[in-house]
């Protein structure tokens, strides 16, 4: 071998060693699993294996705002509610809320009960499907099981057929009652500015009533699960609270009069790391009190609390961090407004040591608290005489100008704000989403499980798993935090060597 060769063979050689070592130090988690919508987990490694930073990256492309422009705001409930096909509901009450307030008319008692019936039957099934098919498996079967085993299946392997139809059920029924609202339990057609499309037929009464006491033995049933299930399990006690899960962050949620959890209506409450209040406002406000960032690693928007600032990833008082969602929902509240739900209210915050709490997996209790006061309200909705009230509607007058609303949607606080010319053309909206209200913990919530659980490079898949469930816990959905459109998606690709050196890029758009 000559010495041209032998360089060229030395230099092939180290370059071959090199992206060995490059693919030894990042580990990808693409696509991730058990979420609605798209996302990847880049985990890159120093060269002792541990983890130097953790990126969870949603490379869906924003777009439904711009492509809402021009059309007239009484489609919003309809368009929106294309966004996702998991969660229309949330945004076709948003949307229609929105247009009371844009065109300045208050629905009627009978609508506005109608509409907060029909809603918290869709927290409800939404609440089911993720506890027992998206989040739940990693409890039930449990984070370290096999691939194939930690989905549904393996669900009703461990609990029993019995209960998978009992879920099935559930959902079925409920999803009949927005269905019967609202035409269809997809993509429902029930909101109207002033009212809703349908009223509560008298002969329908007792159907419902039966489903709403059955609704709530399956949400009691439910909490009894997660308590013999997770919390007699000091496994998954001790992971619930330890470091690898916990941030210590400011908490927003939607709440009633007495400052107690609602889903349909209220004022937004935010209370600081210490849970003392910091700030009260209403959907109207939400610019003065929400700051959207922006980073080049994902199309998703970043919230933060704009009083205190972007400070970057970090929490604490001082940080500009905020989370939304169950969790956050409990710790904004000073309780439950119905009975049972509040029982199980104090015993959360009595067993994890008082408010409020930080561990970000106390998301599935907390889910499922809420899931006992949905089942709790459809019963006071339905045994409320005012409830089957033909008048469901009042016509609208004034001329649009500007329409803000907000409802708690399964996954967090979701905003819709839509302006107007005069003859009700959409000129600007904006949707922030529960996700994008939790984007930035998500991210930090990603990293310090990383962090904790990758040690000297060793890896596994139920470590892995472990590190999705940082973000599974918020049950976050893709398709909604970047209003995805079809189409061809303005990408940048970067290719860095093994030193995080930029080599080449190159642009789709």
């Amino acid at each position: 071998m000559d010495e041209a060769t032998k360089a060229a063979w030395n230099e092939a050689n180290a370059r071959a060693n090199a992206a060995y070592a490059a693919r030894r130090r990042r580990v990808t988690i693409d696509p991730i699993t058990r979420l609605e919508g798209h996302g990847k987990i880049e985990v890159f490694l120093d060269r002792e294996g541990d983890v130097e930073q953790a990126y969870l990256q949603i490379p869906e492309v924003r777009g439904f705002e711009v492509f809402s422009i021009g059309r007239p705001a009484e489609e919003m409930p309809q368009i929106t509610s294309r966004i996702c096909g998991v969660c229309p509901t949330a945004h076709h009450m948003a949307a229609t809320k929105a247009l009371d307030d844009l065109y300045k008319v208050e629905p009627p008692p009978a609508a506005r009960k109608i509409r907060e019936l029909v809603y918290n039957a869709f927290v409800m099934e939404d609440h089911a499907l993720h506890v027992y098919i998206l989040g739940g498996p990693d409890f039930i079967v449990g984070p370290d099981a096999p691939p194939e085993q930690r989905n549904v299946v393996g669900v009703i392997a461990k609990v029993g057929v019995e209960v998978g139809k009992k879920v099935i059920s559930m959902r079925r029924r409920l999803r009949g009652l927005i269905a019967y609202f609202g035409g269809k339990a997809i993509h429902p057609a029930l909101g109207l500015p002033g009212g809703v499309s349908k009223g509560l037929d008298p002969e329908k009464l007792p159907e419902f009533k039966q489903l709403a006491e059955d609704n709530l033995e399956f949400a009691l049933f439910t909490l009894q699960v997660f308590r013999d299930i997770v919390l007699k399990n000091d496994g998954y006690v001790k992971l619930i609270t330890s470091s690898d899960f916990t941030h210590r962050t400011y908490y927003m949620g939607l709440v009633d009069e007495a400052d107690k959890v609602n889903f349909y209506d209220g004022k937004l409450r935010v209370v600081d790391p210490e849970g003392k209040e910091w700030a009260k406002f209403t959907a109207r406000e939400y610019r003065d009190y929400i700051g959207e960032h922006v980073e080049p690693w994902s199309y998703i928007k970043f919230c933060y609390l704009k009083q205190l600032g972007w400070k970057g990833f970090e929490e604490g008082k001082d940080s500009g961090v905020y989370a939304v969602a169950p969790l956050a929902r409990l710790n904004a509240a000073v309780g439950m407004a119905t009975p049972k739900a509040q029982e199980a209210y104090e015993e959360f915050y009595n067993t994890l040591g008082g408010k409020p709490v930080h561990h970000t997996l106390a998301n599935h209790w907390a889910r499922v608290i809420e899931m006992v006061y949905a089942a709790e309200r459809m019963v006071e909705l339905v045994n409320d005489p005012e409830i089957t009230s033909k008048e469901i509607r009042i016509l609208p007058t004034e001329t649009p100008t500007v329409g803000c609303s907000v409802v708690e949607a399964p996954r967090g606080t979701l905003f819709h704000h839509y302006e107007t010319d005069e003859e009700g053309l959409i000129k600007m909206a904006n949707l922030i989403v529960g996700t994008q209200n939790n984007a930035a913990r998500l991210a930090m919530s990603v990293d310090r499980a990383a962090k904790g659980l990758i040690k000297k490079g060793k890896i596994s898949d139920g470590l892995l798993n472990k590190i999705e469930m940082a973000f599974r816990a918020y049950d976050p959905c893709l398709g909604c935090a970047t209003h995805a459109l079809p189409g061809r998606t303005p990408l940048r690709v970067r290719v860095y060597d093994a030193r995080r050196r930029l080599v080449d890029e190159a642009t789709q758009g």
